[in-house]
């Protein structure tokens, strides 16, 4: 007689764990693999436990992340109903109440922090600013121009500064330079595409009033700025980092930009970049390349 209701709670609690689980948006944790940098880099430095640091450091960064994506969905899911898209989202299609949504991304906000400082007091900080940053630009930020792209890209260098707290490594200020410039021409190759799409589609009533603050000019002017400065930075990187052997790495680093490119100007792509990384086969067979001959170089030649 008590297996019924029990069952049905079983379930109940399983869908509420999917709908918190596509809340907390997986798919966007590609993002953080940026975490992994510093490791890669001083992978004949740091052992096993320093190794599994980095992994329950990814985790945290995607932890915070989600808690971001919470507070957004919150805010905007009355907006998000009348979204095509969006009006899919646990919270705008009514599937996951609100208040328990946000009851567990405060909890699960505690919890990484609490986590956070027990691996580092720095990088606990670093989470905490990371939060800060996006809520910010979610909710203000993300309206004004130029700032708009610049915040997206500090976000990856605080995924890297990360990386390197979680194991108490440093890392050179020509590291941190190819992984802004490399985030700038990410957001910057977003912007482009979402700005395009507005003019092809003529959508401009429904679209982000920042993106009427652009053309595609001056998106590619800025493009060819920062793709440049990321091949000299990354170049400078390699020559200056004790390990010149790196700079073998330098034709991977630039095929990898000009497959971008060509997937941006060409084949109209790199809104979602994370979505490229996965599915164009030039660009993760060069990513995978890239590690494989990074680890390589450092395990045998240096």
């Amino acid at each position: 007689m008590n297996t019924v209701p029990q069952t049905k709670s079983s379930v109940a609690s399983a869908n509420v764990f999917v709908l918190l689980l596509k809340q907390l948006r997986p798919k966007q944790w590609t993002k953080n693999l940026l975490i992994f940098a510093a490791p890669l880099f001083s992978i004949t430095q740091i052992s096993k436990m320093e190794l599994s640091k980095s992994v329950i450091a990814f985790f945290l960064f995607s932890f915070i992340s989600g808690c971001v994506y919470i507070l957004n969905d919150y805010v905007d899911r009355e907006a998000d109903r009348l979204h095509p898209e969006k009006k899919h989202r646990p919270m705008a299609s009514g599937a996951l109440n609100p208040q328990f949504a946000i009851i567990f991304g405060v909890l699960l906000l505690s919890f990484s922090l609490v986590v956070g400082y027990m691996l580092n007091p720095l990088f606990a900080l670093v989470l905490l600013v990371y939060f800060v940053l996006n809520v910010s630009y979610s909710l203000r930020l993300k309206h004004i121009v130029i700032l708009d792209v610049m915040i997206i890209a500090a976000g990856f260098v605080l995924r890297a500064i990360a990386g390197g707290l979680s194991i108490d490594v440093p890392f050179t200020p020509w590291f941190l330079l190819c992984i802004l410039w490399l985030s700038l021409f990410l957001a910057i190759s977003k912007r482009r595409h979402e700005v395009q799409l507005m003019q092809a589609k003529e959508t401009k009533g429904t679209t982000r009033k920042v993106l009427h603050s652009y053309s595609v000019d001056l998106l590619n002017q800025l493009n060819t700025i920062v793709t440049t400065a990321t091949i000299i930075c990354y170049a400078m990187f390699t020559s200056v980092s004790g390990h010149t052997h790196l700079m073998w790495t330098v034709p991977f680093v630039v095929y990898g930009i000009f497959r971008y490119l060509y997937l941006v100007h060409i084949e109209n792509k790199g809104g979602t970049p994370e979505k490229v990384l996965l599915t164009d086969r030039h660009v993760l067979v060069t990513v995978v390349l890239y590690a494989v001959s990074t680890m390589t170089i450092l395990s045998y030649f240096d």
